[in-house]
């Protein structure tokens, strides 16, 4: 759990525009399931502005504070082992230069009064009764920051704590800090005034100079910064030591492997009969959940144990960035991905696991106008799947279907699986770790794209950064810039444009994208490599020569980079209060001979037929642009091609300066700017990976 990550000096920013307590009441309601109290808000818009002041004062306004932090990496499995800290203060050392750290307990009280014949564990509070004295609260945080389960396991630095009661002064709260008192690193006491002493403390425990963001390697880790899983899957070399599932994605993965035991026979014992069983299982989830991420690991395991495990998908984007890019020059690792129409005739024996993700891009038939007639398909592509394995596991989200032919729901999924007399386990994931783990991020994209509430101005939360820009050269060089330091980022787009097949010998791109004066090609229709090196469309998300192209949302589908740029076109533009789709038309240029824009609007060759209502295309553009604007796991840059447009999403993103939220990749730790993983050379198929198995039988991912 953790509400909210800013500097002394953002927070003031942020609650000076009345926009702190509703992001904090929102991060409550979401990991808490209940609306925050009236006491807790008050308590949140009094206790934390008193501490980012008294910060401010000591000249450590950028100093970060995380708010309502848990004390542990994992969740305790007794809720009433959670602890959380109300403030976690992180920032460097100003003699050792290390990771300086202090744990903060807030309190309004202004009277404490000692409880007679009672030893100084317990106070009484006016108003409150009986309580814990704060120090001795704190201690049992501090415990679990500083154990083997804490955040700072392995690390360099200094932890200490202390209370703060900003409505008190000394002589009112004796009974806190006699002789008798709690001691310890964590229980130091500061009142009105004692304010001298604590902005001493401060500038002791922190250095005046701001460089780079030391909660980022908290946030790394508590896991809220995930590896992204391309670089997982290259990162581990075959061992299962780099995906780090949580909480309900544990129990999916412990589910479907304690169900396989009653579907496949035991490995132990020839089978008379063989078990005629089969499972169904669907998980959903947004964006980020780590849907895939469990698939992998489900992969994993069902291989270690010798089935027989093909992972499907509807997303070319995804299969081929793992087939060229992570399984590079490992043939039978390529092979065990494969996509939803390779199904059409079910295999002689039935598959052990089919693991279906990007559930949700199921068609209603496999078809293909390059097939004959008797090789297309001939039911629904669900039943096919469901045919080709004895295991299945489907993963979706429905708020991503971008075509009008894609059928995939959770509802179709349970109709065919009736049909087999086949019972189905479902499970939901909710927690989402893209996004910089900012539900409050998904939140507003949903909001603003009108899939959920009302549109909402974006608050800040340290987690996620958002911004508007005026122009496709600025949304450009800011990509460029970050993509040169060394984070992963790309440009992508609305499909509003003319996409031309690379032309002549030399395999040109054509600069379909075109906003004034700035042209761009989208990445290459292609399966080769063409001029300038651009790369071809499988693994233009992951190649440093898709850098100059533009991505559209069936090549950015399933996967991610630090900063995304999304440039809006005219499909989606914002009049009198509400979103307006247009439909686009294209004209082949005299000079060139290519295709330019006749009416702006969206030129999906699949979206924009006349025949598809306006509900249902409305949905593919808005379901487009949900995609785009949830594929950054840092930043997102945003820029409309349309004024009114634009000036809308500068009313709801804000331009007021927040100097601390800007995640550049300069601004990370050094040990943190970890570079993108290059694909792997050659020679890494299965005989290769017995060999490098680990010592303990761990299950291999490839």
């Amino acid at each position: 759990m953790l509400l909210l990550k800013l500097s002394a000096d953002d927070l003031l920013t942020l609650n000076a525009r009345r926009r702190m307590v509703p992001h904090l009441a929102a991060r409550w309601k979401h990991f808490r399931g209940s609306e925050a109290s009236i006491t807790e808000r008050s308590a949140w818009a009094e206790s934390l502005v008193a501490l980012a002041s008294v910060m401010v004062e000591a000249r450590r306004g950028h100093v970060e504070m995380i708010v309502e932090c848990s004390a542990t990496v994992d969740e305790p499995e007794d809720s009433k082992d959670r602890r959380v800290i109300d403030v976690v203060l992180v920032g460097r050392h100003p003699e050792s230069a290390n990771l300086s750290v202090q744990l903060v307990e807030l309190k309004r009280w202004s009277t404490v009064t000692r409880v007679e014949a009672a030893t100084s564990e317990l106070v009484h509070v006016p108003g409150m009764g009986l309580s814990k004295h704060p120090a001795l609260q704190l201690a049992e945080s501090f415990a679990q920051f500083n154990s083997h389960a804490g955040p700072l396991r392995g690390l360099s630095y200094k932890c200490g704590g202390f209370t703060y009661l900003h409505n008190a002064v000394e002589e009112s709260v004796r009974p806190l800090i006699g002789l008798d008192a709690p001691t310890g690193a964590y229980s130091r006491i500061y009142t009105q005034d004692r304010r001298a002493r604590l902005i001493r403390e401060l500038q002791e425990q922190f250095s005046s100079d701001a460089d780079y963001s030391r909660a980022e390697i908290l946030m790394d880790r508590m896991n809220l910064r995930n590896t992204p899983l391309l670089d997982a899957m290259i990162m581990s070399r075959g061992e299962d030591t780099v995906f780090t599932l949580r909480g309900p994605q544990k129990e999916v993965v412990e589910h479907v492997l304690e169900a396989s035991a009653h579907v496949f026979d035991d490995d132990t014992q020839a089978a008379l009969v063989p078990n005629p069983r089969r499972a169904v299982f669907v998980v959903t989830g947004g964006p980020g959940t780590g849907k895939s991420a469990i698939g992998l690991q489900l992969k994993a395991n069902f291989e270690a144990k010798g089935r027989d495990v093909r992972y499907a998908s509807g997303s070319r984007a995804f299969n081929g960035a793992m087939q060229e890019h992570v399984g590079y020059g490992d043939r039978e690792f390529r092979e065990s991905f494969t996509y939803f129409s390779s199904f059409v005739t079910a295999p002689e024996e039935p598959l052990d696991v089919l693991i279906c993700d990007e559930a949700h891009r199921l068609r209603d038939r496999s078809t293909n106008r390059r097939w004959p007639a008797e090789k297309q398909g001939k039911q629904p592509q669900v039943d096919e799947l469901l045919d080709a394995s004895r295991l299945t596991v489907f993963f979706l989200d429905e708020g991503q279907s971008v075509r009008p032919n894609e059928v995939g729901t959770v509802r179709l999924i349970e109709a065919a699986a009736r049909r087999r007399g086949v019972d189905i386990a479902r499970y939901n994931l909710r927690e989402q770790y893209r996004c910089g783990g900012s539900d409050a991020y998904v939140r507003w994209v949903r909001d603003f794209l009108g899939l959920s509430g009302e549109a909402q101005q974006w608050i800040p939360d340290g987690l996620m950064h958002v911004e508007v820009v005026d122009t496709p050269e600025e949304l450009e060089r800011i990509v460029l810039q970050e993509a040169r330091s060394g984070a992963s980022a790309r440009m992508v787009a609305g499909y509003c444009w003319p996409w031309t097949k690379p032309q002549g010998k030399e395999r040109r791109l054509e600069s379909d994208v075109r906003i004034g004066n700035w042209h761009r090609p989208w990445n290459a229709s292609s399966d080769s490599f063409c001029q300038d090196g651009a790369p071809p469309s499988k693994i233009w998300s992951v190649h440093e020569g898709g850098l100059g192209q533009v991505g559209c949302v069936y090549t950015a589908q399933g996967l991610e980079w630090d900063w995304c740029g999304v440039i809006m076109g005219d499909d989606m533009v914002w009049r009198d209060g509400r979103w307006v789709f247009q439909r686009g038309k294209q004209r082949k240029d005299r000079e060139t001979g290519v295709n330019r824009v006749a009416v702006p609007g969206s030129l999906d060759p699949e979206v924009r037929k006349s025949k598809l209502d306006d509900d249902e295309f409305a949905r593919c553009v808005i379901n487009a642009y949900h995609v785009l604007m949830t594929r950054a796991s840092r930043a997102t840059v945003l820029y409309s091609t349309d004024p009114e447009t634009r000036h809308y999403l500068k009313e709801l993103v804000g331009d007021v300066p927040i100097h601390g939220l800007r995640p550049t990749w300069e601004s990370l730790p050094p040990e943190l700017r970890i570079s993108h993983q290059a694909r792997p050379g050659r020679g890494r198929g299965r005989r290769a990976r017995r060999r490098n198995r680990s010592q303990d039988g761990q299950p291999t991912l490839f």
